[in-house]
């Protein structure tokens, strides 16, 4: 549903932007076909613009900078790029373009841990595209889902990710680690709460720009899932009332202060878990980021007591 819902927005920008451009200029306002095609082609960033400006404008919190104009603009630029490329093509077009990788394991050959990818309000597997093809080359096995339906509870993702869990645990003898965009993070601990909180259950969980307590654009949001990602709303409050200290132990966050999505910034960290600050990148851009992928790697390598960085100097931001 979310990739087919996606397939006819792209369209309908697409094909109605064209045909209103293509009907101005046959009733001779070339002006004004001119003027739709430019803003079908400039509406995003004309759109993200404003919110990445408003950031230099507020107040700084504890711990982190307000974002410099230039740290503003950088972050909007990329993530103008970032919103083309997924909603664009990678989410309509592409979501099953890479699917999930489960190898059969090898008789005397244990396969690798295994990865679960969960995304964000509103996206699909697709979003994932870059980070499946790398764990594809690694030979790791990896599931990314789609979270359905795409307005209802958080709470109701639970039982997709943990069939996907156990196919995962069956192939290395492991939990797998979880990587979670936006709301995809908050899906992660509410399915844990559905485990019981079972701590051989959840290897690691790394999140990138969920909004742990919440976001002030949720006040917008649609559907279930949309209200309980509101600011400390009480779905927010309840989940991290009945989680075990453990979770900060095994909970690894990357977050931005020019996230334009999650409001505040701060709201990217979840209490008492180590926190990697990346510096002017917008929400999606988080995906892309090299230091998303490092955290994955990271873990991965001190695990396989591999000799490279030591992990908390690979997730360091700059």
């Amino acid at each position: 549903m979310n990739g087919r819902l996606q397939r006819v927005i792209s369209l309908l920008r697409w094909l109605g932007g064209g045909g209103l451009a293509g009907w101005l200029w046959w009733r001779g306002s070339t002006s004004g076909a001119v003027a739709v095609l430019l803003l079908v082609l400039a509406g995003s960033p004309l759109l993200l613009l404003p919110g990445f400006l408003w950031l230099t404008r507020q107040a700084a919190e504890p711990g982190l900078p307000r974002p410099r104009l230039r740290e503003a603009l950088r972050a909007w630029w990329l993530e103008t790029w970032a919103v083309l490329r997924i909603f664009g093509w990678l989410q309509p077009w592409r979501e099953q373009a890479q699917p999930d990788h489960l190898p059969a394991p090898e008789p005397g050959r244990a396969l690798p841990r295994g990865v679960l990818l969960l995304h964000g309000y509103t996206c699909n597997r697709g979003l994932w595209h870059d980070w499946m093809v790398e764990l594809r080359a690694q030979g790791r096995p990896f599931i990314a889902l789609t979270l359905e339906p795409a307005f209802g509870s958080i709470d109701a993702y639970a039982p997709a990710i943990d069939a996907a869990m156990q196919r995962l645990q069956a192939l290395s003898g492991r939990p797998p680690l979880i990587v979670g965009h936006s709301m995809g993070g908050l899906a992660a601990r509410a399915w844990w709460r559905h485990t019981g909180h079972d701590p051989a259950r959840l290897w690691r969980l790394i999140t990138l720009g969920s909004p742990h307590q919440g976001s002030l654009l949720a006040r917008w949001g649609l559907g279930t899932n949309g209200r309980q990602m509101r600011r400390h709303s009480d779905w927010l409050r309840a989940l991290a009332a009945a989680e075990p200290p453990l979770l900060r132990e095994r909970m690894h966050c990357l977050f931005g202060h020019c996230d334009q999505i999650v409001l505040p910034a701060g709201s990217g960290r979840y209490p008492g878990a180590p926190a990697t600050h990346v510096a002017a990148t917008g929400h999606l851009q988080l995906i892309f980021a090299p230091q998303s992928r490092a955290a994955m790697r990271a873990l991965m390598a001190a695990e396989a007591g591999d000799e490279g960085p030591h992990p908390k100097a690979a997730l360091a931001g700059p």
